[in-house]
Protein backbone atom coordinates (compact mmCIF):
# COMPACT_ATOMS: atom_id res chain seq x y z
CA UNK A 1 0.00 0.00 0.00
CA UNK A 2 1.63 3.42 -0.72
CA UNK A 3 1.85 5.61 2.50
CA UNK A 4 0.57 8.33 0.40
CA UNK A 5 -2.93 7.00 -0.24
CA UNK A 6 -5.61 6.44 2.04
CA UNK A 7 -8.39 3.62 1.05
CA UNK A 8 -11.71 4.17 2.32
CA UNK A 9 -13.33 0.13 1.81
CA UNK A 10 -17.13 0.80 1.53
CA UNK A 11 -19.53 -0.59 4.05
CA UNK A 12 -23.67 -2.30 2.89
CA UNK A 13 -26.39 -0.01 3.79
CA UNK A 14 -30.09 0.09 3.47
CA UNK A 15 -31.10 3.88 2.16
CA UNK A 16 -34.87 4.38 1.74
CA UNK A 17 -38.09 3.25 4.13
CA UNK A 18 -40.02 0.63 3.60
CA UNK A 19 -38.39 -0.65 0.14
CA UNK A 20 -35.45 -0.04 0.94
CA UNK A 21 -32.36 -0.22 -1.70
CA UNK A 22 -28.63 -1.43 -0.49
CA UNK A 23 -25.88 0.90 -1.42
CA UNK A 24 -22.04 0.88 -1.01
CA UNK A 25 -20.73 3.74 1.48
CA UNK A 26 -17.35 5.35 1.84
CA UNK A 27 -17.90 8.66 3.04
CA UNK A 28 -18.48 9.31 6.25
CA UNK A 29 -16.23 6.59 7.42
CA UNK A 30 -14.54 6.16 11.02
CA UNK A 31 -11.01 7.40 9.79
CA UNK A 32 -12.42 10.32 7.52
CA UNK A 33 -16.01 12.35 7.30
CA UNK A 34 -14.97 14.71 4.14
CA UNK A 35 -12.74 14.81 0.99
CA UNK A 36 -12.96 18.86 0.48
CA UNK A 37 -16.74 19.38 1.56
CA UNK A 38 -17.35 15.93 0.17
CA UNK A 39 -19.26 14.30 3.17
CA UNK A 40 -21.27 11.65 1.93
CA UNK A 41 -20.61 9.00 -0.88
CA UNK A 42 -22.72 6.59 -1.51
CA UNK A 43 -22.20 4.04 -4.56
CA UNK A 44 -24.97 1.57 -6.11
CA UNK A 45 -25.66 -0.62 -8.74
CA UNK A 46 -25.85 -2.04 -11.32
CA UNK A 47 -28.89 -3.68 -9.79
CA UNK A 48 -31.88 -5.56 -12.03
CA UNK A 49 -34.77 -3.32 -10.42
CA UNK A 50 -37.36 -6.23 -11.54
CA UNK A 51 -35.02 -7.84 -8.72
CA UNK A 52 -34.69 -5.22 -6.06
CA UNK A 53 -37.53 -2.87 -6.99
CA UNK A 54 -35.35 -0.43 -7.98
CA UNK A 55 -35.60 3.17 -5.99
CA UNK A 56 -38.55 4.88 -4.05
CA UNK A 57 -37.60 7.05 -1.41
CA UNK A 58 -40.50 8.75 -0.35
CA UNK A 59 -40.42 12.90 0.71
CA UNK A 60 -38.13 13.73 3.48
CA UNK A 61 -36.22 16.85 5.03
CA UNK A 62 -32.52 18.26 4.27
CA UNK A 63 -30.71 20.97 5.68
CA UNK A 64 -27.34 22.28 5.73
CA UNK A 65 -25.95 20.06 3.04
CA UNK A 66 -26.40 19.83 -0.94
CA UNK A 67 -27.46 16.68 -2.81
CA UNK A 68 -26.02 16.06 -5.75
CA UNK A 69 -27.05 12.86 -8.06
CA UNK A 70 -24.93 11.34 -10.76
CA UNK A 71 -26.01 8.29 -12.80
CA UNK A 72 -24.33 5.78 -14.98
CA UNK A 73 -27.18 3.84 -16.07
CA UNK A 74 -31.37 3.68 -15.59
CA UNK A 75 -33.51 7.25 -14.32
CA UNK A 76 -34.43 8.77 -11.56
CA UNK A 77 -37.50 11.49 -11.12
CA UNK A 78 -36.49 14.40 -8.53
CA UNK A 79 -39.38 15.90 -6.88
CA UNK A 80 -39.37 18.64 -3.77
CA UNK A 81 -40.96 21.13 -1.94
CA UNK A 82 -39.60 24.06 -4.40
CA UNK A 83 -41.83 22.28 -6.55
CA UNK A 84 -39.58 21.38 -9.28
CA UNK A 85 -39.82 17.94 -11.08
CA UNK A 86 -37.19 16.58 -13.09
CA UNK A 87 -35.79 13.88 -14.56
CA UNK A 88 -31.83 12.57 -13.91
CA UNK A 89 -30.46 10.73 -16.60
CA UNK A 90 -27.05 8.73 -16.81
CA UNK A 91 -24.74 12.13 -18.00
CA UNK A 92 -26.51 14.55 -16.60
CA UNK A 93 -26.20 16.38 -12.79
CA UNK A 94 -29.04 17.51 -10.28
CA UNK A 95 -27.87 19.54 -7.47
CA UNK A 96 -30.18 20.54 -4.43
CA UNK A 97 -28.82 23.23 -2.31
CA UNK A 98 -31.09 22.32 1.09
CA UNK A 99 -29.67 25.42 2.49
CA UNK A 100 -32.07 26.19 5.56
CA UNK A 101 -34.24 23.73 4.06
CA UNK A 102 -36.26 21.71 1.97
CA UNK A 103 -37.79 18.37 1.06
CA UNK A 104 -37.79 15.80 -1.66
CA UNK A 105 -38.53 12.34 -3.48
CA UNK A 106 -36.25 10.17 -5.70
CA UNK A 107 -38.17 7.44 -8.02
CA UNK A 108 -36.40 5.32 -10.58
CA UNK A 109 -38.82 5.99 -13.72
CA UNK A 110 -40.76 3.12 -14.67
CA UNK A 111 -38.56 2.64 -18.04
CA UNK A 112 -35.53 2.35 -15.83
CA UNK A 113 -34.46 -1.53 -16.44
CA UNK A 114 -30.89 -1.11 -14.40
CA UNK A 115 -29.68 1.37 -11.66
CA UNK A 116 -26.65 2.35 -11.10
CA UNK A 117 -25.27 5.61 -10.26
CA UNK A 118 -23.97 7.72 -6.93
CA UNK A 119 -25.35 9.58 -4.53
CA UNK A 120 -23.27 12.59 -3.17
CA UNK A 121 -23.92 15.22 -0.02
CA UNK A 122 -21.97 18.67 0.03
CA UNK A 123 -21.36 20.23 3.82
CA UNK A 124 -22.53 23.96 3.19
CA UNK A 125 -20.02 26.55 5.12
CA UNK A 126 -21.78 28.08 8.16
CA UNK A 127 -22.18 31.31 6.10
CA UNK A 128 -24.43 29.57 4.00
CA UNK A 129 -25.91 26.79 6.03
CA UNK A 130 -28.88 29.13 5.99
CA UNK A 131 -29.46 29.92 2.44
CA UNK A 132 -32.73 29.95 0.43
CA UNK A 133 -32.99 26.28 -0.92
CA UNK A 134 -32.46 25.94 -4.96
CA UNK A 135 -31.96 23.18 -7.81
CA UNK A 136 -30.07 22.83 -10.86
CA UNK A 137 -29.88 20.80 -13.46
CA UNK A 138 -26.91 20.46 -15.67
CA UNK A 139 -25.68 18.29 -18.66
CA UNK A 140 -21.59 18.06 -18.74
CA UNK A 141 -19.77 17.74 -22.38
CA UNK A 142 -17.61 14.71 -22.25
CA UNK A 143 -13.98 15.56 -23.14
CA UNK A 144 -11.48 13.67 -24.36
CA UNK A 145 -8.36 14.82 -21.74
CA UNK A 146 -5.64 12.01 -22.80
CA UNK A 147 -5.53 9.05 -24.99
CA UNK A 148 -7.92 6.70 -24.08
CA UNK A 149 -9.61 8.77 -21.49
CA UNK A 150 -12.56 10.80 -21.27
CA UNK A 151 -13.99 13.12 -19.00
CA UNK A 152 -17.69 14.84 -17.64
CA UNK A 153 -17.08 17.63 -14.99
CA UNK A 154 -19.83 17.99 -12.93
CA UNK A 155 -19.02 20.13 -10.31
CA UNK A 156 -16.50 22.66 -10.75
CA UNK A 157 -13.54 22.83 -12.69
CA UNK A 158 -11.30 19.89 -14.07
CA UNK A 159 -9.08 19.19 -17.35
CA UNK A 160 -10.13 22.43 -18.75
CA UNK A 161 -13.95 21.86 -18.31
CA UNK A 162 -15.97 24.03 -15.72
CA UNK A 163 -19.28 22.80 -14.14
CA UNK A 164 -22.04 26.04 -14.10
CA UNK A 165 -23.48 24.53 -10.61
CA UNK A 166 -23.37 26.44 -7.85
CA UNK A 167 -21.28 25.69 -4.87
CA UNK A 168 -20.11 27.26 -1.73
CA UNK A 169 -16.93 26.03 -1.30
CA UNK A 170 -13.92 25.12 -4.09
CA UNK A 171 -15.42 21.89 -5.60
CA UNK A 172 -14.51 19.46 -8.32
CA UNK A 173 -16.54 16.59 -8.88
CA UNK A 174 -15.72 14.27 -12.21
CA UNK A 175 -16.78 11.01 -13.95
CA UNK A 176 -13.94 10.13 -15.84
CA UNK A 177 -13.98 6.82 -18.12
CA UNK A 178 -9.94 5.21 -19.09
CA UNK A 179 -9.65 2.49 -21.81
CA UNK A 180 -7.69 -0.78 -21.07
CA UNK A 181 -4.27 0.09 -19.48
CA UNK A 182 -4.57 3.87 -20.13
CA UNK A 183 -3.06 6.62 -18.02
CA UNK A 184 -3.80 10.12 -17.15
CA UNK A 185 -2.73 12.91 -14.90
CA UNK A 186 -4.99 14.27 -12.90
CA UNK A 187 -5.05 18.10 -12.29
CA UNK A 188 -5.15 19.29 -8.76
CA UNK A 189 -5.27 22.59 -7.42
CA UNK A 190 -3.15 23.87 -4.46
CA UNK A 191 -4.36 23.28 -1.49
CA UNK A 192 -6.97 20.68 -2.70
CA UNK A 193 -7.63 17.05 -1.22
CA UNK A 194 -8.60 14.89 -3.96
CA UNK A 195 -10.69 11.31 -3.91
CA UNK A 196 -10.97 8.67 -5.93
CA UNK A 197 -14.28 6.59 -6.21
CA UNK A 198 -13.99 3.26 -8.57
CA UNK A 199 -17.17 2.52 -10.37
CA UNK A 200 -15.87 -0.26 -12.61
CA UNK A 201 -12.83 -1.68 -13.27
CA UNK A 202 -9.80 -1.28 -10.86
CA UNK A 203 -7.04 1.65 -11.19
CA UNK A 204 -3.70 2.80 -9.79
CA UNK A 205 -4.13 5.62 -8.08
CA UNK A 206 -0.40 7.72 -7.31
CA UNK A 207 0.76 3.89 -7.03
CA UNK A 208 -1.85 2.52 -4.99
CA UNK A 209 -4.61 -0.33 -6.37
CA UNK A 210 -8.23 0.04 -6.10
CA UNK A 211 -11.07 -2.07 -6.75
CA UNK A 212 -13.95 -1.86 -8.06
CA UNK A 213 -16.49 0.32 -4.63
CA UNK A 214 -13.38 1.60 -2.93
CA UNK A 215 -12.31 5.46 -2.23
CA UNK A 216 -8.30 6.42 -2.51
CA UNK A 217 -7.55 9.67 -0.91
CA UNK A 218 -4.50 11.83 -0.93
CA UNK A 219 -4.29 15.03 1.26
CA UNK A 220 -3.76 18.61 0.00
CA UNK A 221 -0.18 18.41 1.86
CA UNK A 222 0.95 15.54 -0.72
CA UNK A 223 -1.27 15.95 -3.77
CA UNK A 224 1.53 15.75 -7.05
CA UNK A 225 3.60 13.69 -5.19
CA UNK A 226 4.20 11.21 -7.79
CA UNK A 227 3.33 13.45 -10.46
CA UNK A 228 4.67 16.59 -9.84
CA UNK A 229 4.26 18.13 -6.11
CA UNK A 230 1.39 20.84 -6.06
CA UNK A 231 3.04 24.79 -6.00
CA UNK A 232 2.80 27.07 -3.01
CA UNK A 233 1.04 30.26 -3.69
CA UNK A 234 3.89 32.91 -4.07
CA UNK A 235 4.56 35.36 -1.21
CA UNK A 236 2.41 38.07 -2.08
CA UNK A 237 -0.94 36.52 -3.27
CA UNK A 238 0.01 34.79 -6.50
CA UNK A 239 -2.18 32.46 -7.86
CA UNK A 240 -1.57 28.89 -7.03
CA UNK A 241 -0.72 26.65 -9.81
CA UNK A 242 -2.07 22.84 -9.67
CA UNK A 243 0.15 19.54 -10.11
CA UNK A 244 -1.51 16.11 -11.05
CA UNK A 245 -1.94 13.25 -9.38
CA UNK A 246 -1.52 9.58 -11.27
CA UNK A 247 -4.09 7.41 -12.29
CA UNK A 248 -3.92 4.44 -14.90
CA UNK A 249 -6.65 1.84 -15.67
CA UNK A 250 -6.56 -2.05 -15.29
CA UNK A 251 -6.85 -4.06 -18.06
CA UNK A 252 -10.54 -4.44 -18.15
CA UNK A 253 -10.55 -0.45 -18.39
CA UNK A 254 -11.99 1.38 -15.50
CA UNK A 255 -14.68 4.06 -15.07
CA UNK A 256 -14.09 5.87 -11.41
CA UNK A 257 -15.82 9.23 -10.06
CA UNK A 258 -12.88 12.18 -8.76
CA UNK A 259 -13.74 14.32 -6.15
CA UNK A 260 -11.82 16.63 -4.39
CA UNK A 261 -11.81 20.49 -2.67
CA UNK A 262 -10.26 22.75 -0.30
CA UNK A 263 -9.89 20.44 3.12
CA UNK A 264 -13.20 21.29 5.03
CA UNK A 265 -12.02 23.09 8.21
CA UNK A 266 -15.03 23.59 10.36
CA UNK A 267 -17.32 20.92 12.91
CA UNK A 268 -20.26 20.15 12.08
CA UNK A 269 -22.93 17.48 13.74
CA UNK A 270 -24.28 15.07 10.87
CA UNK A 271 -27.39 13.44 11.48
CA UNK A 272 -29.73 11.22 9.43
CA UNK A 273 -30.46 13.85 6.91
CA UNK A 274 -29.53 16.88 8.80
CA UNK A 275 -26.03 18.61 9.11
CA UNK A 276 -26.25 21.71 11.76
CA UNK A 277 -24.00 23.05 14.22
CA UNK A 278 -24.70 22.08 17.28
CA UNK A 279 -26.90 19.00 19.09
CA UNK A 280 -30.07 21.21 19.96
CA UNK A 281 -29.91 22.75 16.25
CA UNK A 282 -30.30 19.18 14.78
CA UNK A 283 -32.98 18.31 17.23
CA UNK A 284 -35.22 21.22 16.01
CA UNK A 285 -34.74 20.36 12.52
CA UNK A 286 -35.88 16.77 13.66
CA UNK A 287 -38.80 18.07 15.71
CA UNK A 288 -40.26 20.91 12.59
CA UNK A 289 -40.01 17.76 9.99
CA UNK A 290 -42.31 15.89 12.62
CA UNK A 291 -44.37 18.25 13.11
CA UNK A 292 -45.29 19.18 9.78
CA UNK A 293 -46.51 15.49 9.29
CA UNK A 294 -49.40 16.02 11.76
CA UNK A 295 -52.88 16.29 9.74
CA UNK A 296 -53.94 19.99 9.20
CA UNK A 297 -49.79 21.80 10.68
CA UNK A 298 -48.30 23.61 9.01
CA UNK A 299 -45.37 22.35 6.20
CA UNK A 300 -42.78 24.56 7.98
CA UNK A 301 -39.03 25.17 6.61
CA UNK A 302 -38.87 22.09 4.62
CA UNK A 303 -42.21 22.87 2.91
CA UNK A 304 -44.52 19.50 0.76
CA UNK A 305 -43.63 17.47 -2.05
CA UNK A 306 -46.52 17.34 -4.09
CA UNK A 307 -47.38 14.18 -6.49
CA UNK A 308 -45.43 11.69 -5.29
CA UNK A 309 -47.32 7.94 -5.17
CA UNK A 310 -46.24 5.62 -2.72
CA UNK A 311 -46.94 3.25 0.15
CA UNK A 312 -45.95 6.41 2.00
CA UNK A 313 -46.11 9.86 1.95
CA UNK A 314 -43.16 10.71 4.01
CA UNK A 315 -40.25 9.36 5.80
CA UNK A 316 -40.16 9.69 9.17
CA UNK A 317 -37.29 10.76 11.14
CA UNK A 318 -36.41 7.92 13.32
CA UNK A 319 -35.52 8.66 16.81
CA UNK A 320 -32.74 10.35 18.31
CA UNK A 321 -30.07 8.57 20.61
CA UNK A 322 -30.42 8.90 24.43
CA UNK A 323 -27.00 11.18 24.30
CA UNK A 324 -26.29 14.59 23.10
CA UNK A 325 -25.05 14.52 19.52
CA UNK A 326 -21.07 14.88 18.99
CA UNK A 327 -19.90 17.43 16.17
CA UNK A 328 -17.30 15.99 13.57
CA UNK A 329 -14.21 17.37 11.71
CA UNK A 330 -12.31 15.66 9.29
CA UNK A 331 -10.60 12.68 10.86
CA UNK A 332 -8.39 11.26 8.67
CA UNK A 333 -5.62 8.80 8.78
CA UNK A 334 -3.72 7.38 6.05
CA UNK A 335 -4.72 3.76 6.39
CA UNK A 336 -7.07 1.82 5.82
CA UNK A 337 -10.60 1.88 7.00
CA UNK A 338 -12.74 -1.24 6.72
CA UNK A 339 -16.28 1.18 7.29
Amino acid sequence: MNDGVQVIVPREVPLGGLRSMTVRRTLPARERSFVGAWCFVDHYGPDDVEVTGGMDVAPHPHCGLATVSWLFTGEVEHRDSLGTVATVRPGEVNLMTAGRGISHSEVSTAGTAVLHGVQLWVVLPAESAGCEPRFEHHVPAVVSVAPGVSASVFVGSLFGSTSPVLVETPLVGAEVALEPGAVVDVPVDAGFELGVLVDSGSVVFEGQRLARGELGVVEASDCGGGSGRVGESDAGGAPRHPGSLALEAGSDGARVVVLGGEPFAEEVVMWWNFIGRSHDEVVAAREEWEASGVPGASVGRFGSVQGYVGEVSRIPAPGLPGVRLRSRGNRSAGGRSRG
